[in-house]
């Protein structure tokens, strides 16, 4: 087949024409992948939300007065074990020589690197004996509280030492002198002098905190140092049984062994509570913090600062809760108070007239809740301050004025005079209470010989050798005084009555359901 020449001639030139212009095309494509110019892509995702406030500017302004406290004692010589061979109060002596058997007793009992509170940082070291000066025993933090150097921390922090030292925010090293200690509220007051003016933050009026409020935890975790941790306030008014003014403010900011002493602040930059103790089967924080509160802590942290200890006000009294079996068996619309269970003979309270069985109300117009909330009322007074305390008796309020005594330096415990009961003779049944009883050997009550198990009495915890003293505040020496205790509740509409019991020298009062009719 034949083409023509000018027919070849428009192909071929068509042809070429677009060879150029792939040519041209994948020079573009070259030139646009190796000129620097970005392809056009589809925007980064972004999601315009409201921004979370941060804690950066209440950290920033508050860090400079958090410094980490160092405790130093002299220690005596130890055996190579670490043990001190002229003590062997913790046991440790009679272990077998085993270094890990040992080191677990050690940090079971307290006494390895945990400090027993779950706050504190404690470290032990007994080399270098021949060395007498003072060596490092633990570590903690604290917080300065006024420019010319006052500042607080936890008793068990500073308990054991002779020398302390201060770390500022800025790692400078200070040393400090101790102003006081207060056990009762494992709060401890430190001063450092000569310095010039420090930053110091302020106590919050903690009772504006709310359960759910952000809170900022900083302080010395781990000997770390300079650590911020944040959450929520947990819960209010926790009773962690370390002692009679317990009312914690629990938190779930991270707290660690270090963290003790240190302030819990708010948005505003106060300090709500002081870290003093953690819940933690694993030693670390598991998010259960325990703060003082700054209420507690701004009162005790004046009176140290002022005489170098803290005085209280004592009443003189064993209390009690009110249950509401209690408060019915007594005719209290609710079971707010405190049930006095023994006055102590030398006791102001007892000088008073207040008895065992009063329900204790108000202390100065000021409502009672609770035997904690009692205790707290009545330590904030200094010895020697007259009160207005508001007691229930015999069904209706009455007030006596008490002169507070000084809270002796372990509490004293009531002396009741207890009998050890003879055998039973004649014993008797109190079948509507399920109890059998017998009377005592030097006639004043009656003598539990027997409970049964299926009863309210034992249900309540009465037991075999208790000592039935008082059946709703009336002294019974026989059951013919019971029954009509029981009888003289009925008809006045009650469903309990309200029995105190002598157990091992000590009183309480048990309330137990009547029959009607």
């Amino acid at each position: 087949m034949n083409i023509a020449p000018n027919s070849y001639s428009v192909t071929r030139k068509r042809l070429m024409a677009a060879v150029a212009s792939v040519a041209v095309a994948g020079a573009i494509g070259v030139g646009a992948l190796t000129s620097g110019t970005s392809p056009v892509l589809a925007d980064a995702v972004r999601v315009e939300a409201p921004q979370v406030p941060g804690f950066a500017d209440v950290v920033e302004r508050v860090s400079p007065a958090v410094v980490s406290v160092k405790v130093k004692a002299k220690i005596s010589p130890a055996a190579d074990d670490g043990s001190d061979p002229s003590d062997d109060q913790d046991g440790m002596n009679n272990l077998p020589n085993n270094p890990q058997l040992r080191r677990f007793f050690k940090e079971f009992r307290g006494f390895g690197d945990q400090d027993g509170q779950g706050g504190g940082n404690r470290r032990f070291s007994h080399r270098d004996r021949n060395n007498d000066q003072p060596r490092p025993v633990a570590q903690g933090s604290g917080f300065f509280i006024s420019d010319d150097g006052y500042l607080v921390t936890n008793n068990h922090v500073v308990s054991e030492g002779s020398a302390f030292t201060v770390v500022m925010h800025d790692g400078k090293e200070l040393d400090a002198k101790l102003i006081g200690t207060d056990p009762r509220t494992d709060l401890a007051v430190l001063k450092v002098d000569g310095v010039g003016k420090f930053t110091y933050v302020d106590f919050a009026d903690d009772s504006k905190v709310r359960v759910g409020d952000w809170v900022v935890a900083v302080g010395n975790p781990f000997g770390l140092g300079g650590t911020v941790t944040a959450g929520i306030v947990s819960a209010r008014g926790r009773d962690i049984g370390a002692g009679p003014y317990d009312d914690f403010i629990q938190i779930d900011a991270s707290v660690n062994r270090g963290n003790s002493g240190g302030p819990t602040f708010n948005l505003n930059g106060q300090v709500v509570g002081i870290n003093t103790a953690i819940f933690s089967p694993s030693g670390g924080s598991v998010g259960i913090a325990f703060d003082i509160p700054a209420s507690t802590a701004k009162q005790v942290v004046q009176d140290l600062m002022k005489s170098g200890s803290v005085q209280r006000g004592w009443l003189g009294v064993e209390i009690q809760p009110v249950t509401s079996d209690i408060a019915e068996s007594l005719g209290l619309k609710s079971n707010n108070g405190a049930l006095v269970s023994s006055a102590q003979d030398d006791g102001p309270g007892k000088k008073a007239g207040i008895t065992a069985g009063d329900v204790i109300t108000q202390v100065d117009g000021k409502d009672v809740a609770s035997p904690k909330e009692l205790a707290r009322l009545i330590g904030a007074y200094s010895p020697g301050k007259s009160v207005d305390v508001t007691v229930w008796r015999d069904g209706k309020s009455q007030t006596v004025k008490v002169d507070l005594g000084k809270l002796p330096s372990n509490d004293k415990q009531a002396s009741v005079d207890q009998q050890q009961p003879a055998a039973p003779a004649k014993p008797d049944t109190l079948a509507d209470l399920g109890l059998t009883v017998t009377k005592s050997e030097n006639g004043k009550g009656l003598v539990v010989t027997d409970v049964d198990p299926d009863s309210d009495a034992a249900d309540r915890g009465i037991q075999p050798g208790d000592v039935i003293t008082s059946v709703n505040s009336t002294e019974v020496n026989g059951t013919d005084d019971v029954t009509k205790a029981m009888t003289d509740a009925v008809n006045s509409g009650r469903k309990a009555v309200l029995m105190q019991i002598t157990r091992d020298d000590t009183n309480r009062f048990v309330a137990l359901p009547v029959a009607k009719g």
